[in-house]
C-alpha cells in the first residue's frame, strides 16, 4: 500500500508540472503564431530548405493541439467516471482506447499533411487485427511510436498494451491515458531486471482475441554509436556468443532479451507479429523536424506473423530465432531505406 501511495504522489507531482507546462506552451504558441509565422517564412527564404522552419512550427502547433485536446478529454473522462462505472469499467476503458487512437491518428495525419508524407503498407498474410498477439516493433524515431496505434489499433481494432520507458510519462497524454490502460512503463537503470521483466510479462494476463502486447526490443532508437555501445556491452556480458551475429546488423540494434523473452515465456501460445518500417529514420530526433529531412518521405510498413507453434521452446533456440527475425528486419530496412 505504501508503494502504491508513493507512486500516486509521484504521479500527481509530475502532473502538477507537466500539465500546466503544456497548457502554457499551447497558449503561448497560439498567441505568438501571428508573429512566428512570418518570421518562419522569412527564415525559410534564407535557408531554402523546402519551408522546413514553417513546417516545424506547424508540426509543434498540431502536437500541442493534440496534447491539449487529449488532456481536456482525459479530464472529462475522469469527471464522468462515476457515470461510466469507474475508470476501470469496460465502457471507460473503451473510451480511453478511442481517445488514444484519436490522438495517434490525428498526430500522424497532421504530420503527413505538414511534411508531405506518403505511405505504403504491406500486411501480406499477417492478419494484423487478430489477437491475442505479441507485437515486436522496430524503433528508429521519436515519431514512429504512433505507427502501431495507427495501423494496428485504428485500422484493425487491435487493443494494444504498451511497454514504454518511464521517461515518457512527462508527456501528459501518455501519463493520464496510459496509466488508466494496461501498459507498463519500464524503470531503466534500476538494476532490478527481474522485477521489470515480471511487470512486462504481466501484460499478457487476460489477453483477449482483440488484444496485443507491444514492445520495442531494441529499447532505444538506432544510431551507429548506440550499436557500437551495445556490442561492447554484449562482449563483456553473458551474450558473447551473439556478438558476431549482432555485429552484422547495419540499421537496427540487437534486440534486448529481457522483456521479449519474459513475454514469450509467460504465454508460449501467443503468436508474434513483427512490425518493420522505414521513413521516420529521417526524423530520429526533434532536431530533424526542423532541418527538413522528413519532407516528402514515404513511410513504408511491413508486418509478418510467426505462429506460436513455430517459435522454439528452448531458450537458446528461441534467442537464435529472435535474432533471425531481426536479421530479416535489418534486411528490410537496408532494402527500403538505403543510405549511401
Amino acid at each position: 500500500m505504501e508503494g502504491k501511495q508513493a507512486q500516486t504522489l509521484q504521479s500527481w507531482g509530475r502532473r502538477s508540472v507537466s500539465v500546466p507546462l503544456y497548457l502554457a506552451l499551447f497558449v503561448l504558441l497560439i498567441a505568438l503564431l501571428p508573429v512566428l509565422t512570418p518570421l518562419a517564412l522569412l527564415v525559410d527564404a534564407v535557408r531554402g530548405k523546402r519551408l522546413a522552419t514553417s513546417r516545424c512550427l506547424a508540426f509543434f502547433a498540431v502536437y500541442l493541439v493534440c496534447e491539449v485536446a487529449g488532456i481536456l478529454s482525459a479530464t472529462a473522462l475522469w469527471l464522468a467516471s462515476p457515470l461510466l462505472g469507474g475508470l476501470g469499467s469496460p465502457r471507460s476503458v473503451a473510451l480511453h482506447y478511442g481517445l488514444q487512437g484519436w490522438w495517434a491518428e490525428s498526430l500522424y495525419r497532421g504530420t503527413e499533411i505538414i511534411y508531405g508524407l506518403s505511405r505504403e503498407i504491406d500486411e501480406g498474410s499477417s492478419d494484423p487485427g487478430r489477437g491475442p498477439v505479441i507485437v515486436l516493433s522496430r524503433h528508429a524515431s521519436v515519431g514512429d511510436t504512433v505507427i502501431p496505434a495507427v495501423y494496428l489499433s485504428q485500422r484493425h481494432g487491435l487493443r494494444l498494451r504498451y511497454v514504454l520507458k518511464r521517461e515518457l510519462l512527462w508527456d501528459p497524454c501518455l501519463d493520464l491515458v496510459g496509466n488508466r490502460l494496461q501498459n507498463y512503463f519500464v524503470r531503466r537503470g534500476t538494476g532490478d531486471t527481474a522485477r521489470e521483466a515480471e511487470g512486462v510479462a504481466r501484460l499478457l494476463d487476460g489477453l483477449g482475441p482483440k488484444d496485443g502486447v507491444l514492445i520495442y526490443p531494441e529499447g532505444t532508437r538506432f544510431t551507429p554509436a548506440k550499436r557500437d555501445r551495445v556490442l561492447e556491452r554484449m562482449a563483456r556480458g553473458s551474450e558473447q556468443r551473439l556478438v558476431t551475429r549482432a555485429a552484422g546488423f547495419q540499421r537496427v540494434l540487437p534486440p534486448r532479451l529481457g522483456g521479449t523473452l519474459a513475454l514469450l515465456d509467460r504465454n508460449p501460445g501467443v503468436d508474434v507479429l513483427f512490425c518493420a518500417h522505414v521513413g521516420f529514420d529521417a526524423a530520429s530526433t526533434f532536431w530533424h523536424f526542423w532541418n527538413g529531412s522528413l519532407v516528402g518521405q514515404t513511410i513504408r510498413v511491413r508486418f509478418w506473423r510467426v505462429l506460436a507453434s513455430e517459435i522454439p521452446k528452448d531458450r537458446d533456440a528461441r534467442i537464435d530465432w529472435l535474432f533471425g527475425q531481426w536479421e530479416r528486419m535489418d534486411a528490410y530496412v537496408r532494402e527500403k531505406y538505403p543510405i549511401a
